[in-house]
């Protein structure tokens, strides 16, 4: 018997216990009581039958022509925790032809690439192009997901203006409080102290350059590769009359300053490209005077067998253009390899997970004004990508792991104390 349209997308979710599907020509399936999607138009169909994964309902609830009964569109939470995550299986083959004909009893085709309205204008022909993860394309994929909106970000972000995971003191603080709290815990790792240099690569908004000056005297470099970000830092550090501070619109490649006493990397590995992690690690190395503190921050896999993030998956295609992960493994292995002496190595899973609970909560608060400043496929993304990133964080599906090591001397000099004094 040939399945219909509803039927054949509920297949597609696994025949997900508490979801019910209705589809454009009046089909259900599933159950109708529970969690109930619906394919509001023929083009929702077509969208998922073109990229029957995690891309097609992406698209199709981006668009506007898939919904789910009930859901909060600034933080879907609750739905994709049922749906795992919006994580859908691929068709057997033997499927797939009752998929086409569902398509062609609806009378539209196969979908086109995404829509010009949703994603910026030939930003994923131009990362077609290039070398990836050189300087152009980075470039190009960095500005694409930070350049969004200052005021987005602020809205987002909060006071902060700090896009990386916190570290909670204890279960009820704030935001604020955590994020200063990552912060704080970086500098100690590195070891601080008034006078010192440091390095912070892939800056944000600037907000480690500006706590370790002002919190630990020291005079502090941090690059971004989006203009936006080092504008705002720029105005930051001018309005505060921080001496010592300085944030430059820059490849971290084009930093000829050597000798620095610390670097800290919070949030960029994720953007280098794991076949390049050699050359970064050793870039950082030489930027360290002998006995220098490197602390890496970055999101990891949890295991060294995950498979690589796929250009058709979620976050790929419409967050993080050429984002890889490795990990923790990896990551530690890539430092001692070009020389550096790991100290401490730290997962801070379960804070990431808080901290896009609490992004979440600021994106559902300033909601309208959100859609206001980025337009509402846009603000969709970022509901599905945050509530996801959690739900992730959350099962152990990704991990947030800091690594800290020293350029130690050929003599075997450290400058690292018997016991670690940041614990």
């Amino acid at each position: 018997m040939t399945r219909s349209v509803a039927q054949a997308i509920h297949s597609l979710l696994g025949d997900a216990p508490g979801v019910g599907v209705v589809a454009h020509d009046g089909s259900t399936a599933g159950d109708l009581t529970g969690t109930v999607m619906r394919l509001r138009t023929p083009r929702a169909l077509s969208y998922i039958a073109g990229h029957p994964g995690q891309l097609g309902f992406a698209r199709a609830y981006l668009q506007g022509d898939l919904s789910i009964d009930g859901m909060d569109e600034a933080c879907p939470y609750d739905e994709l925790r049922l749906m795992e995550g919006f994580t859908v299986r691929m068709p057997p083959l033997r499927e797939l032809p009752e998929l086409v004909q569902a398509v062609r009893r609806s009378g539209v085709s196969l979908a086109p690439p995404p829509l010009p309205d949703l994603e910026t204008p030939g930003e994923l022909r131009k990362l077609a192009h290039g070398i990836r993860h050189g300087r152009r394309r980075d470039a190009e994929a960095v500005q694409h997901h930070y350049d969004v909106s200052n005021r987005f970000y602020e809205l987002l972000l909060g006071p902060s203006m700090t896009y990386t995971c916190a570290v909670y003191p204890r279960p009820d603080a704030s935001l604020e409080e955590a994020q200063e709290e990552k912060y704080e815990l970086v500098c100690r790792k590195l070891g601080l102290q008034p006078g010192m240099r440091l390095l912070d690569v892939g800056c944000g908004w600037g907000g480690m350059v500006r706590h370790a000056v002002r919190h630990h005297g020291v005079s502090a470099l941090g690059v971004t590769l989006s203009r936006a970000q080092a504008t705002w830092a720029q105005e930051r550090i001018a309005a505060e009359g921080l001496t010592g501070a300085e944030v430059r619109h820059a490849d971290y490649r084009d930093v000829t300053e050597r000798g620095f006493d610390a670097v800290s990397s919070i949030g960029l590995t994720e953007h280098i490209g794991v076949r390049r992690y050699g050359a970064y690690f050793t870039f950082l190395r030489d930027r360290l005077r002998d006995g220098g503190r490197l602390l890496n921050h970055c999101i990891t896999w949890r295991s060294p067998d995950h498979v690589p993030m796929r250009r058709t998956d979620f976050i790929a295609r419409y967050v993080f253009p050429d984002g890889e992960l490795a990990s923790s493994g990896r990551i530690v292995t890539e430092m001692e390899r070009v020389g550096l002496e790991v100290h401490h190595h730290e997962n801070l899973r379960q804070h990431y997970a808080r901290t896009c609970a609490a992004w979440s909560e600021n994106l559902s608060r300033h909601w309208e004004e959100c859609v206001a400043e980025t337009g509402l496929p846009t603000a969709r993304v970022w509901g599905l990508y945050l509530a996801g990133s959690r739900y992730n964080f959350e099962r152990n599906a990704i991990q947030l792991h800091q690594v800290l090591a020293t350029r130690t001397s050929v003599e075997g000099e450290a400058g690292y104390p018997l016991r670690p004094t940041f614990a």
